[in-house]
């Protein structure tokens, strides 16, 4: 019985509004302490938080390396499209300046050119979003479904009848004494070390 839902993948690269890759997420409620390896209790219901399991530095090892190597990979085309905002830029601030010095058809040649480098960075930086989206999606089906099979594996193995992620469902009260987080991700880091290799798609 799968009761896990894994929150999609967050990413850390991109800051451009044309390129919205960043969406790190952050719980939406913390749990009342943070997530300890106590033994489950004897109701059998156990209580986990999947939000945790991305965080950078004490979540699932294997999620960030994923996505530090899919950030790696999308970065040329964020860097193309850095260098043609600074472009833009200066484009806009030679019109600002040479509104009164330079000669019309001068003028009237820049605002074309950055006309065409506005559509041309609007059509990179979608064509760039959607490529990333989908990659991301591709690589991380099997990562959620191996996490699925390891969160179905260990609840088997302590027993535990009712695994809640308390990420997804509204919570009024839970026992630190249930909430096996910090157990389940120390397990799984044992057990899948962040080795990850990204195949580049064909």
């Amino acid at each position: 019985m799968k009761i896990y839902r894994l929150i999609s993948a967050a990413a850390f690269l991109v800051t451009l509004s044309v390129l919205p890759i960043v969406a790190q997420t952050r719980p939406a409620a913390t749990p009342a302490s943070s997530p300890t390896s106590a033994p489950v209790a004897e109701s059998k219901i156990a209580l986990i938080f999947s939000d945790f399991f991305q965080d950078p530095k004490t979540g699932i090892a294997r999620i960030n390396a994923t996505m530090n190597a899919l950030n790696r990979e999308f970065q040329p085309r964020q860097t193309e499209l850095n260098q043609m905002m600074q472009k833009i830029q200066q484009l806009q601030d030679e019109i600002t300046k040479g509104q009164s010095t330079l000669p019309p058809k001068d003028l009237q040649a820049k605002m074309d050119q950055l006309d065409q480098l506005k559509k041309d960075y609007q059509r990179k930086g979608e064509d760039a979003t959607a490529a990333y989206n989908k990659r991301k999606q591709a690589i991380f089906a099997p990562v959620q479904e191996d996490i699925s099979k390891a969160l179905e594996a260990y609840a088997k193995a302590h027993g535990i009848a009712v695994l809640i992620d308390g990420s997804a469902v509204p919570l009024a009260y839970a026992a630190d004494a249930i909430d096996v987080t910090r157990a389940f991700i120390n397990d799984y880091n044992s057990k899948n070390p962040a080795t990850a290799e990204l195949r580049k798609p064909q």
